[in-house]
């Protein structure tokens, strides 16, 4: 089956639920990345960002302490952490911005929870030459000062966002209102694989090196696949970049939802049901009546009430796994991690290791798991510390 299909959607779930302005848009932005995938000069330039400006390909490392402390299976971390930037959103931002020079647009825009994206896409716009406009909710402006100005410093502007949860979701949401007024001159750069075709397939392509160099690096030190490929979900990015290079393969793909504190969590695709949210149809977190719910993650960038339609197909389909880790086995794992492998993770992946800790020893030693350490924690070391 191809994913997406030529209306977009993976099985049931993606499409374009949008208002009319956008159609056009949209629609000249899918020609234009259709003709770019093919185009060898255009995908050579990506390559050559990737490889001398963002730092790829990232390396995968043998987590030797973890592996011994957990008692489980062999671990090996895809180091994202390691890119331009902090994290693998820089992966996206390159060939979004590359994309909007494509078409001629002059001003970007974007949205940001934990404040990576918004950095990501600051410095693509930055060393593109364009202006770039970055949406943030007020709460996480809060809990993400470091990232609010780092965007500054890289000529960016960021407004604050002050309805409604004043976090992810309602950045996205001011974000799609610029668009939508502003259309003809402006390109917006979506963070995750979430949103109206093509953002979903767009984003995934992008992010898919993840996946690639994964699979060429442990079949050289392995000499064979993982058995298991672990990484959290907010929107999905990450994960996605690192699961669709498996997918015909007989690897076991987890995905790590933040399960919060009690009855206040982000794990759409644990508790979640279809529905319409930014422009796709998909797993959300939902009032009975069809009111989008208030979410909470001690993770800025998993703090969301929807996810990507593909990863919705994965679950109906049982490609992979979807689960969830609370925000105080998350922050056990960031110490556990910093403390005996020298590497301080964002707190989005280590959701990602809090699982991989909880299971290892049902997994058994003869198997080998590959966790997305998609970013690192600088920009958390205050919510930690508090």
């Amino acid at each position: 089956m191809k994913l997406p299909n030529k209306k977009g959607y993976f099985g049931q779930y993606g499409g374009k639920f949008v208002p009319e302005t956008l159609m056009t848009a949209l629609k000249e932005l899918e020609e234009v990345y259709l003709d770019i995938k093919k185009d060898t000069v255009f995908q050579n330039k990506i390559n050559y960002y990737f490889k001398n400006y963002a730092g790829r390909p990232t390396p995968l490392y043998f987590a030797e302490k973890l592996t011994d402390v957990l008692g489980g299976p062999k671990i090996y971390l895809k180091r994202e952490d390691l890119l331009h930037t902090g994290a693998h959103k820089i992966n996206n931002t390159i060939g979004q911005v590359l994309l909007a020079k494509r078409i001629g647009k002059k001003r970007i825009i974007c949205e940001t929870g934990a404040g990576q994206h918004g950095v990501a896409t600051a410095t693509a716009a930055s060393v593109m030459g364009l202006e770039c406009i970055v949406y943030m909710g007020e709460e996480d402006i809060k809990r993400q000062s470091l990232n609010v100005f780092k965007i500054e410093l890289l000529g960016a502007k960021v407004i604050g966002v002050y309805s409604g949860t004043k976090t992810l979701k309602d950045a996205i949401n001011e974000a799609i209102r610029d668009w939508t007024a502003n259309v003809r001159n402006t390109f917006y750069v979506l963070g995750s694989v979430v949103g109206p075709h093509p953002y979903p397939m767009m984003t995934r392509d992008f992010q898919s090196v993840i996946g690639k160099e994964a699979r060429k690096q442990i079949i050289k030190l392995e000499g064979r696949l993982p058995d298991y490929l672990v990484a959290c979900v907010g929107g999905g990015s990450n994960s996605i970049g690192l699961f669709y290079p498996f997918y015909r393969d007989k690897v076991t793909f987890i995905g790590v939802e933040a399960g919060g504190v009690g009855t206040e969590h982000s794990a759409t695709l644990c508790y979640g049901s279809p529905g319409v949210l930014h422009g796709a149809f998909s797993y959300v977190l939902q009032t009975s009546d069809g009111q989008i719910k208030g979410t909470h993650s001690v993770a800025p960038g998993l703090d969301y009430p929807g996810v990507g339609p593909e990863h919705s197909y994965y679950k109906d389909a049982k490609r992979a796994k979807y689960v969830s880790v609370t925000d105080k086995e998350a922050v056990d794992a960031f110490h556990l991690l910093s403390e005996i492998e020298g590497i301080i993770p964002a707190l989005e992946p280590a959701h990602a290791i809090a699982y991989v800790k909880k299971i290892a020893k049902e997994i058994g030693k003869q198997k080998i798991v590959i966790i997305n350490l998609s970013g690192r924690g600088d920009k958390d070391i205050d919510i930690v510390r508090k």
